[in-house]
């Protein structure tokens, strides 16, 4: 096991904050000399299944102190997820059925395990111990905080100070995700920066209840690959973990010069060392270009096979680089009579190729848009598609016409 501190320096990377770095360093020197692991805990609200590089900020965080031997307790919301967290939101979120968190809870397992060390984690939902709770027991929970440091949480704040009404239900989602905390007895929580005030409860109602505080760790909002706002599938800028290795490979390729180092701290697993070695090679001059590559590289390769990743690589370079047309394209089998070019735009925005028939003729006049490497002109849409015809559509996109 790694020392206390060398395990804190590689905790630390790409945290934002830690609550309380001291506390967190003596129980790592426990967990050293008792040869313990920690118990960290982590809640998912299962409302949005699809993950991110974004979301897998906190969960590779995980994944570096489960390699350092500690265990990982994957708390699934179900019982919360019943009422609803209204982080962030204007209103309350609304409540999901029993059926839908179920549902999307296996998507959200199927999916962290493509980061986490699926001996080193388990996996509980709430409603184990949060729907064993009598009247009284919930009277006593609510005792131990008052409306006062409710209001403090800003989006209950903002709602109050609007008269938009607040359900006395809402004050029980902080103080049930706290009560998890205390049931597992966790030794660190990990969240969002989003999920400030609810973590800190979780230290609040251990002390009250007897037992050592759990230190509290937060990652930062990964910026998406706009390089502004935070990465949001509904904006577009995201990676899916899920998404095939040529698409992974692709978009990272995309990050803004200015958020390698950020993308290396909190998308890879790389070390402390290693990252000021590529901060360092930046600062002498050496092409970013370069330094992406390898993060294409080890970031497909988290989530897929090496041999995978390496197809992507040369896909990247025959598509992007060598401004070929690659070998391992998307096919589109038309069935029928022969179409003529400007009958297949339907297809292509079906199969979410392009938006719509506007932006297929917009790219086509702005000579975006090439068949088997040259350029196609308008008049060239009444022409019959030929088949094994390879369409270049802007600059991300090669489709392949089967007869």
């Amino acid at each position: 096991m790694l020392s206390a501190n060398e395990q804190l320096r590689i905790i630390k990377k790409g945290a934002q904050l830690i609550i309380n770095e001291e506390e967190l360093l003596k129980k790592l020197e426990t967990s050293v000399k008792e040869n313990r692991p920690l118990t960290i805990k982590l809640g998912l609200d299962p409302s949005a299944p699809d993950i991110h590089l974004g979301h897998a900020v906190v969960l590779r965080k995980i994944k570096q102190m489960q390699d350092m031997g500690h265990r990982a307790v994957i708390v699934i919301g179900d019982f919360t997820g019943r009422i609803g967290d209204p982080s962030g939101k204007s209103k309350g979120r609304a409540a999901l059925s029993e059926e839908q968190v179920k549902t999307n809870a296996k998507t959200y397992c199927d999916q962290i395990f493509k980061v986490l060390d699926l001996e080193k984690t388990e996996v509980r939902f709430n409603s184990e111990w949060l729907s064993q709770l009598n009247f009284e027991d919930v009277i006593r929970l609510a005792s131990t905080t008052t409306v006062a440091r409710m209001l403090e949480r800003d989006d209950f704040q903002n709602r109050y100070q609007k008269n938009i009404p607040i359900g006395i239900h809402e004050f029980f989602y902080p103080l049930m995700q706290a009560y998890d905390s205390v049931f597992l007895h966790a030794d660190i929580e990990l969240g969002g920066t989003d999920q400030t005030f609810n973590i800190l409860m979780g230290r609040t109602l251990q002390k009250t209840m007897g037992q050592e505080s759990q230190a509290a760790i937060f990652m930062p909002l990964l910026e998406g690959l706009d390089g502004v706002e935070k990465m949001s599938k509904s904006l577009g800028n995201y990676i899916g973990v899920n998404e095939s290795p040529q698409v992974i490979f692709k978009k990272v390729m995309e990050v803004p010069d200015s958020l390698i180092i950020r993308y290396f701290e909190l998308a890879t697993d790389e070390h402390p060392d290693r990252i000021e070695e590529i901060q360092a090679s930046l600062d002498a001059g050496t092409n970013p270009r370069d330094i992406k590559l390898e993060l294409a590289r080890i970031i497909t390769s988290l989530y897929h096979k090496k041999e995978d990743m390496e197809q992507a690589e040369e896909f990247y370079h025959q598509a992007f680089s060598k401004k070929a047309i690659p070998d391992n394209i998307p096919q589109i089998t038309l069935t029928g009579s022969t179409p003529v070019y400007r009958e297949t735009i339907s297809i292509l925005q079906a199969n979410g190729i392009v938006k719509s028939k506007n932006e297929f003729l917009r790219l086509l006049r702005q000579g975006g848009i090439s068949c088997n490497g040259a350029k196609m002109t308008e008049d060239m849409l009444d022409q019959p598609v030929q088949n094994n015809d390879v369409l270049k559509i802007g600059k991300k996109h090669f489709v392949r016409w089967i007869l």
